[in-house]
């Protein structure tokens, strides 16, 4: 089957777009699954314009999918990993809609945040291979006049699009894209389980100094509101009560010079590092809402930290510790 030039400059230039979105997307949805406060950018406006984009160019995609389908010379592997993009992008689209409207949050054993982000990867992956296999230079005329024009009117629509999603069905999600939930979720990094703590063996370390609980409870506490916004994406507003990491610092007489970051360790081996001036505003908290902990929840001491999503939220504290490793050093997004 011959295919115009006409046609296969289109469908070049879909695929170059098709993979400039999907890369939009990911960068976009990852950065905004880690910041944990409202940029003036919205990331997740741009996430989602990204993915509305995607859509509106689909119709022309499987055109050129359909093309490739009937073309004898065409192998099957190639038609193959063409049907499985389409697949991954689809339920990848569709599963990230469908969370952010709040009304669905598991299918089956799966919660629609793994499924978009399994199928996100998948859809990475066969961008990869499809691009590794059909190799899409860009040229000079890709940005001619007629170009310039088609991609304004898709970022025109992607842009009106969004707005009326956001209007109509997100209307809840937050800046992260998260859903509201009136109550906390137990959830954990990976697979740290719950930890099952009897307070009368636990201790938190701080610098030279061991509190047990009773000794934490002694120290002044405040009761502050906070949101915890998880990565599984959802978040609570709750009351905390607890010490900010300052003030324990001071009680603990850890000097306040001499390290260039704070190392908060759970009884899992679970770790964040904090920088000297960050710590006026995390707390070790003992009790939610006026109850102590569950153990779900990190019973008996977690960090609170307002403004970062919930992986820096480090649960059962056994201890705080000045490091000499900068706060930098360390993955924007932990890997363990």
């Amino acid at each position: 089957m011959k295919v115009s030039f006409r046609a296969r400059q289109g469908g070049r230039r879909i695929d170059l777009a098709l993979g400039l979105l999907i890369a939009a997307g990911v960068l976009t949805g990852t950065a905004a699954n880690t910041v944990g406060v409202n940029w003036p950018l919205d990331l997740i406006q741009l996430h989602a314009g990204a993915a509305l984009a995607i859509l509106l160019l689909a119709p022309w995609k499987y055109v050129v999918i359909r093309r490739g389908l009937g073309n004898k010379r065409r192998g099957r592997g190639k038609k193959a990993l063409s049907l499985a993009l389409l697949v991954f992008v689809l339920v990848t689209i569709g599963s990230g809609l469908l969370h952010s409207t709040g009304t669905v949050e598991d299918v089956g054993p799966l919660t629609l945040i793994q499924i978009h982000v399994g199928a996100a990867i998948g859809a990475l992956l066969a961008v990869a291979l499809h691009f590794a296999g059909h190799y899409v230079r860009p040229r000079r005329t890709d940005v001619d006049r007629r170009a310039l024009l088609r991609l304004g009117v898709l970022g025109a629509g992607a842009a009106a699009a969004t707005a009326a999603w956001d209007t109509w069905a997100a209307t809840e999600r937050r800046f992260s894209g998260s859903v509201p939930q009136m109550r906390l979720l137990v959830t954990s990094w990976f697979d740290d389980g719950i930890q099952r703590i009897d307070q009368t063996d636990w201790q938190v370390r701080v610098g030279a100094a061991t509190f047990d609980l009773a000794a934490l409870l002694a120290l002044p506490h405040e009761r502050f509101t906070a949101v915890l916004d998880c990565t599984s994406g959802w978040y609570s507003s709750q009351q905390w009560d607890g010490v900010r990491l300052s003030a324990l610092l001071e009680a603990a007489g850890v000097p306040a010079d001499g390290w260039r970051s704070l190392e908060v360790r759970s009884t899992t081996g679970y770790a964040r590092w904090f920088g000297p001036g960050s710590l006026d505003d995390v707390w070790l908290v003992t009790a939610i809402d006026g109850r102590p902990l569950t153990y779900g929840h990190g019973y008996p001491a977690r960090l609170a930290a307002p403004g970062r999503r919930g992986f820096w939220w480090v649960k059962w504290v056994t201890s705080i510790q000045p490091s000499a490793r900068p706060p930098w050093a360390q993955s924007v997004f932990p890997l363990s």
